[in-house]
Parts: C-alpha cells; structure tokens; sequence
C-alpha cells in the first residue's frame, strides 16, 4: 500500500494564512453586529422609557383616563 502524499509545506502555509484570514474576517463581522444589537437595545429602552411616559401622561391622577376630544385624535395633516 502506498502512503498518501503530504501536502506541500507551502500548501499547508496558504491553508493556514487563509483560516487566519477568514477568522479575522469573522471577528471583525462579530464586532460590527455586537455594536448594531448595542445600539438597538438602546433604542428599545428609549421607546419603552417613551411608552411609559405617554402612559403616565394619558391618564389622570386617580388612574383613571383623562377626556380627549376626538379633535386631538386627527392625524397632523388635517
């Protein structure tokens, strides 16, 4: 039985350089998505701060929901 060939030392050196390079890729793609869910959770915590402060204003002290007229309920372009 013959032995199989061994790849050439340059062969194994372009293998590795490239895994080095495709990790490199790979780390930089982790850090640009870390940073884009970094800045959506920021945005989910100003909306929800928002959504609570709308609560709070939309009803009265006793809890109880303050009268709008349905004139305050038009979209802005009327």
């Amino acid at each position: 039985m013959e032995r199989p060939q061994q790849p050439q030392p340059h062969a194994l050196d372009q293998r590795l350089t490239d895994l080095e390079i495709k990790a490199s890729f790979t780390e930089d793609l982790v850090d640009h998505l870390n940073q884009i869910i970094i800045r959506q959770q920021q945005q989910l915590d100003a909306l929800a701060r928002e959504v609570q402060t709308l609560r709070r204003h939309s009803t009265s002290d006793s809890g109880v929901p303050v009268f709008r007229s349905l004139r305050d309920e038009l979209p802005p372009h009327y």
